[in-house]
């Protein structure tokens, strides 16, 4: 057994670290101990309760380096989804494609997930770049790639206006999205408010009809408000979206770790996503469900 190795997983506004015992370059799947049997995430905002999940770690050492001295990008397999997916306190994974997507990543986590029965695997939700980075045309194709693939859902980042997230709302009009209006949907479409503009709008965001979840970007809200002294003013703008989106009948998920998740909870997120190694982010998890009375 190779010692425990640290992940780092990393993009603009927010870091997350992962540690995981490795077996010839396979995430060991964590030791469970009597865990409570596992609903999807979609199954628990049906029924208006709170999912718990984790953010995918890249089993890519960090910084590694092909023979030039290029970085490599992240790796995902579906080895180490298959051992994620044995994890039953992981209701579901949020994959982070926006820095760089990876179609092969999202066939390999689907196939990996599928070593649980369809009923007992945890929602996969992709996200992938941003509209403005890649364009509208670019964008639609990549959503349809995605739930072709086999995932269970997609989030689109940074949506910048009522306008933008009408567009955004459209990719999924040939899925069978769960929404307001659509309560025995199959497929999860969320968008994410992280810039000022969108802030000044979210009212007429959240009322735009086709989509499951609306949420905040904390850490890249912050940085847009001004940077660390605004962070106050970018919880509150976050509370303001998970407000409207309650109102228009939709959770709302956030980041959350050991100092902030009862208060997550609290303010009523639903989707809690979490960071750090596999031991906390499990000790969280059965935290959360004891507060949340799961």
């Amino acid at each position: 057994m190779i010692p425990f190795l640290t992940l780092r997983l990393a993009r603009p506004t927010a870091v997350a670290l992962f540690s995981f015992g490795l077996t010839a370059g396979v995430i060991a799947a964590p030791a469970q101990a009597q865990a409570p049997a596992r609903a999807s995430a979609l199954t628990l905002w049906k029924q208006g309760g709170s999912a718990f999940g984790i953010f995918v770690p890249s089993e890519r050492a960090p910084g590694a380096t092909d023979a030039n001295g290029k970085r490599l990008p992240p790796l995902y397999t579906d080895a180490g989804a298959k051992a994620l997916a044995a994890n039953p306190l992981l209701d579901y994974l949020f994959l982070n494609l926006e820095g760089q997507y990876d179609a092969g990543a999202v066939k390999a986590m689907v196939a990996g997930l599928a070593s649980q029965p369809a009923t007992s695997r945890p929602t996969l939700l992709v996200r992938i770049p941003t509209i403005e980075a890649a364009g509208v045309d670019s964008t639609r194709a990549r959503v349809k790639e995605v739930l072709a693939s086999g995932a269970d859902g997609v989030v689109i980042p940074h949506v910048r206006s009522a306008a933008e997230a009408r567009i955004a709302a459209g990719f999924f009009k040939d899925a069978n999205v769960w929404s307001r209006t659509n309560p025995t949907g199959t497929v999860v479409a969320m968008l994410m408010i992280e810039d000022k503009g969108a802030v000044d709008e979210m009212s007429d965001i959240a009322a735009i009809p086709g989509y499951s979840l609306l949420s905040c970007g904390i850490g890249s809200l912050t940085q847009a408000l001004g940077g660390r002294e605004k962070a106050g003013d970018a919880e509150a703008a976050c509370q303001q979206v998970r407000d409207v989106s309650e109102k228009a009948g939709m959770p709302s998920m956030m980041t959350a770790n050991d100092k902030t998740l009862g208060d997550r909870i609290t303010r009523g997120y639903r989707g809690l996503l979490l960071m750090g190694n596999n031991m906390q982010t499990d000790d969280l998890i059965r935290s959360g469900r004891a507060l949340v009375k799961r």
